[in-house]
């Protein structure tokens, strides 16, 4: 996705004092049947330049062949378009030294608010049939803080989403409603194997809506 000049800048100076580094753009199909949005790109894929390109990626394009679809078919994207990370110091087992680390971390709401004018700018030029929020971030960016991926994944919304407001510096409620569809960050899975049948059976949901197209509102 080629960004406007401008609204790249603005992102870069909203972000300025955030320990962020890199910009990775959005990457696929417009006008595709789904768009999958995560929280922010990590170390590979700021070096990589694809989205979703570490292993979790990889559990991400295996939940996505349960719909028939591959990454060409959709558009991939996070709701940061930097990565966010954090200073560690730590000590090396064996030289005994004390190394600094800079592990990726999750973007705090600040940090998300500072993207959303080019989030809402990339979703009105994508234009998907349905949203598919991974993790919590990209769910509470898009339909509010009172969301819990825990809790609604696997459930279809079909609403108003948040856009920023820039006057007021915050989000308010589109005009539009779009069908969005939250499940569990692919990499869960390393952490809770338990939740692959549940990430399994929200991605069987999305099949099912795919080829009911009666079910996907406009």
């Amino acid at each position: 996705m080629e960004y406007p000049e401008n609204l790249v800048n603005l992102v870069k100076q909203r972000t300025k004092d955030f320990k962020m580094e890199g910009f990775l753009s959005g990457n696929g199909k417009i006008n595709p049947p789904i768009m999958i949005v995560g929280e922010a790109p990590g170390r590979k894929e700021i070096t990589s330049h694809i989205p979703f390109s570490g292993q979790a990626g990889k559990e991400l394009i295996k939940s996505l062949a349960i719909t028939g679809l591959t990454r060409n078919d959709v558009y991939i994207t996070s709701v940061v378009r930097s990565r966010p990370y954090s200073i560690k110091k730590v000590k090396n087992k064996k030289t005994g030294e004390i190394e600094t680390k800079e592990p990726n971390r999750t973007p705090t709401k600040k940090e998300v608010l500072a993207f959303a004018p080019l989030f809402d700018w990339e979703l009105q030029q994508v234009a998907p049939q349905i949203i598919v929020t991974v993790g919590n971030t990209s769910l509470q960016r898009i339909l509010g803080s009172k969301y819990n991926v825990g809790e609604n994944h696997g459930q279809i919304f079909h609403q108003a989403i948040q856009r920023f407001d820039e006057e007021n510096e915050c989000y308010r409620l589109s005009e539009k409603k779009y069908t969005v569809i939250p499940t569990f960050h692919p990499a869960a899975v390393f952490y809770n194997r338990k939740l692959t049948p549940m990430i399994s059976e929200d991605w069987n949901l999305i099949n099912q809506i795919l080829k009911d197209k009666s079910k996907i509102k406009q």
